[in-house]
């Protein structure tokens, strides 16, 4: 007996470890299934290309790029409208929420309705299946796709939210031709977000996935018209909606074939695309609101039509917020990109343009926040030469003298540029880049005295935000009780992140521009020069307060045109993008006209306060306009910036010495200083006093010296005359003209009487004389010469200079 049970027990041993062997095997299997299934989903189960896509803050579209396989897809929907979700559901897969990603009840209905029918008429397949089969890319419809579409459903299931799976499925799901996803296709059949749709839009968006090659409205239109309108009685059925809301929905008609985009930012959208390369899986929402920029678009038309009798083809248009900096309206050019005639898809808010004198506001404000003029100082408007470089006014003319805030308000170019030259251009170059110009690349010296009148090159959108940047900083003194924040001066923005109203940083002393010289600058902007038509300034500057500020570049290729309130700046370029010049193109008539009408579209503005608390009292003489001397008889008690306390003291007003009966000067050599009559009076350099006298008829002009108390002064001057033009007379190289020969010298001079003649003598023969106006050319041959003046009161100005036979 002991053998049978020997063998017994060796067999249930042998047994165990057979069914232990077998248990491991199992786990083994089972660990390998597990893992498997684990990792059979893909982090993410679409990795298709997407489309580019911006809108407003509010969510509407601004434009769209199709994605790099031509599909129309939009970035992933973050949620969906309750209408979409509930038409989905009662079409598709009504126990959704009940089961784990297969419905065994579906999949038996489906069952016998395909052996009623002796054919497939029904898949039985939930929502996470088509979810699979979507992203496992099945075209066919057989038992083992069906299997494995089940395992990934469960696997989905097991991964994602109920929610999650609706969303994911909805941003891929086909909805016939090249459009792909819920968001896609509400804006291409219906131009609106599908948060925003009806309810039969709903239901017809519901059912397009589940046939989008053979049931879309562009085709069976009948037989989809027919099941949309029978989910819409389901769904009433089941309590959704009332009956109007059914007759309703009943009664809209499909969309026929699928909308264009809105595209009303084209050029944002191309700036944001080129920028956020990391950035294009989700919608971007940007800062430019829709209602506004459709109505500059539609502006920008009205005004090509203007423009374009003149040959004038380009417009470009920003809208920025002061406070935040945030765009509001990109308009870069023409919103039409199949014009390639006149490169409408240039970006001409980015194009870097001469900038003419859109810059000469930036300079005004540095010498006020330097103390370096009053704004009332008068600059000198009178024929200039630096080094070859001859400025002139658009005008042609001069006026002698000009008060610095009307010399700016007038966007004359000689006083700008005298005031450069004593400001200095490195120092101007440097501030030029402290309020963000990006352009400014090269050195002062390349630049030179031409910087402040269109030398350098500027982009619109720079320009804005420097501009909203000094209006920053001004609205802020108060706020910031007097101190200043770097944080003030930035870039513009498209992003609806707004900027933290709380600022940590203050420099009491560090600053670009004062609030005050801002304050002053801006004050100066209100008065620019109007159009000469009346009419058309009431037009355009009627009803609110905006500085603003035009520029015209070289060759009449840019028109600049900058608005600024505390609320906004709008900034304007017009012109040419290939730069073609034209005559007229200037930023009084070309881009003013739309700078106004786009302000007509913002609500309304304010102005801004005066920064009292940075400004001091003080007394300036009435005619110069400089801190008033002793000799200054009349004399204005104004506010001006606190730099400008320490500004230079009025030096044109004298004391002279005047005969007995005041109708001549003297002086000690000639006259006894009993027999003297002392006055104040004001008294201008000779050229100053030529050009301003007949511009400014309250002016007096000194009496003459009496013929024994005649004496010159200095260098190329006396009392009465002065040499305008060479200014500086050394050595003079005459070019031969365009027939050989060689060309005259030409001497200009002023004379204080403009009613006198001056004779002209070249190394004592008589050369000619002159009346009021004293210009003469003059034969010279090469050699060393002396020209002499002779006034008809016997004063004398007597002149060396070289002709020269080569250089």
């Amino acid at each position: 007996m002991s053998h049978i049970f020997k063998f017994s027990g060796d067999f249930v041993k042998k047994r165990l470890r057979l069914r232990k062997t077998s248990d491991y095997l199992g786990l083994a299997w089972g660990m390998v299934f597990y893992v498997a299934f684990a990792l059979w989903l893909p982090t993410s189960l679409f990795q298709k290309p997407l489309s580019f896509v911006i809108t407003d803050a509010n969510g509407q579209l601004l434009g769209a790029k199709v994605s790099d396989d031509g599909q129309w897809r939009f970035p992933p929907a973050t949620a969906l409208s309750e209408k979409y979700i509930l038409s989905l559901i009662t079409f598709e897969d009504k126990r959704f929420y009940l089961h784990p990603g297969i419905d065994p009840a579906g999949i038996l209905r489906a069952a016998i309705a395909n052996i009623k029918s002796r054919t497939i008429v029904s898949g039985g397949s939930t929502i996470s299946m088509q979810l699979a089969r979507m992203a496992l890319e099945h075209s066919h419809r057989n038992i083992l796709a069906k299997i494995t579409e089940v395992f990934y459903a469960l696997r989905i299931e097991l991964s994602y939210s109920k929610n999650e799976i609706l969303q994911i499925y909805a941003s891929n799901a086909p909805f016939g031709g090249n459009i792909v996803g819920i968001e896609a296709a509400a804006w291409k059949y219906f131009n609106r977000n599908h948060m925003h749709l009806s309810w039969a839009e709903a239901a017809l968006l519901a059912i397009l996935p589940n046939n989008p090659a053979g049931l879309h409205p562009g085709k069976n239109r009948e037989r989809l018209l027919e099941r949309r309108n029978a989910l819409l009685r389901k769904m009433h059925a089941q309590g959704y909606f009332d009956e109007t809301t059914l007759e309703v929905s009943l009664a809209e008609p499909l969309p026929q074939k699928p909308l264009a985009l809105p595209m009303i930012a084209t050029h944002a959208m191309q700036k944001l695309f080129i920028e956020k390369k990391l950035e294009r899986n989700a919608i971007l929402p940007t800062t430019i609101q829709f209602n506004l920029q459709k109505s500059i678009n539609e502006l920008l038309l009205v005004h090509q039509n203007r423009l374009k009798a003149n040959h004038i083809y380009n417009l470009a248009v920003i809208v920025t917020s002061v406070e935040t900096g945030q765009v509001l309206a990109y308009a870069a050019n023409f919103n039409l990109e199949s014009d390639q005639i006149y490169q409408a898809h240039v970006d001409l808010i980015q194009a870097q343009r001469s900038t003419g004198s859109i810059l000469k506001p930036f300079l005004y404000a540095a010498l006020l926040t330097g103390g370096d003029i009053t704004p009332q100082s008068l600059v000198p408007d009178i024929p200039i030469r630096y080094d070859g470089f001859s400025p002139q006014n658009f005008n042609l003319g001069y006026d002698g003298a000009v008060p610095a805030h009307r010399a700016l308000a007038r966007s004359l170019n000689v006083p700008a540029v005298y005031l450069l030259k004593n400001f200095g251009v490195e120092k101007f170059h440097k501030t030029l880049k402290d309020i963000g110009l990006t352009t400014i690349t090269r050195s002062a010296g390349h630049y030179g005295l031409s910087l402040v009148l269109g030398g350098a090159e500027g982009k619109l959108w720079d320009l804005s935000a420097a501009y909203a940047g000094m209006a920053r900083t001004l609205n802020h003194y108060q706020t910031y009780l007097g101190k200043y924040s770097p944080n003030d001066w930035h870039p513009n923005t498209f992003s609806t992140d707004i900027l933290p109203t709380e600022i940590k940083s203050f420099k009491q002393q560090e600053y670009i521009f004062s609030a005050s010289a801002i304050f002053e600058t801006f004050d100066a902007m209100l008065d620019v020069e109007r159009p000469e038509d009346e009419q058309m300034w009431q037009r355009l500057g009627a009803g609110r307060k905006i500085a603003w500020k035009t520029g015209t570049s070289f060759g009449f290729r840019d028109a600049w045109a900058i608005g600024v309130t505390p609320e906004y700046i709008v900034g304007v370029w017009a012109g040419n993008a290939d730069g073609t010049g034209r005559p007229g193109l200037t930023g009084i008539q070309s881009a003013a006209p739309v700078l106004f009408d786009v302000y007509k579209l913002l609500p309304h503005t304010t102005w801004f306060l005066k920064p009292e608390a940075d400004m001091e009292k003080v007394v300036l003489c009435h005619e110069s306009g400089f801190l008033a001397s002793s000799n200054c008889e009349n004399t204005d008690t104004v506010y001006v910036p606190h730099a400008c306390t320490k500004s230079a003291v009025c030096k044109y007003h004298k004391i002279i010495h005047l005969s007995a009966d005041e109708k001549f000067q003297v002086h000690s050599n000639c006259e006894s200083t009993a027999n003297m009559v002392h006055k104040k009076w004001f008294v201008l350099p000779p050229v100053m006093e030529w050009y301003y006298k007949s511009a400014n008829a309250s002016y007096k002009p000194l009496p003459p010296y009496r013929a024994d108390c005649q004496r010159t002064i200095g260098e190329n001057q006396t009392r009465s005359m002065q040499i305008i033009y060479p200014k500086h007379l050394t050595s003079i190289y005459l070019p031969l003209d365009i027939n050989n020969r060689k060309q005259q010298a030409v001497f200009e001079v002023a004379h204080r009487n403009s009613e006198c003649n001056i004779y002209w003598y070249v190394d004592d023969k008589f050369a000619g004389n002159t009346f009021g106006y004293h210009r003469l050319e003059i034969d010279a041959a090469p050699g060393t010469h002396t020209l002499t003046l002779t006034d008809e009161y016997g004063e004398n100005l007597k002149i060396i200079f070289t002709i020269l036979e080569k250089l």
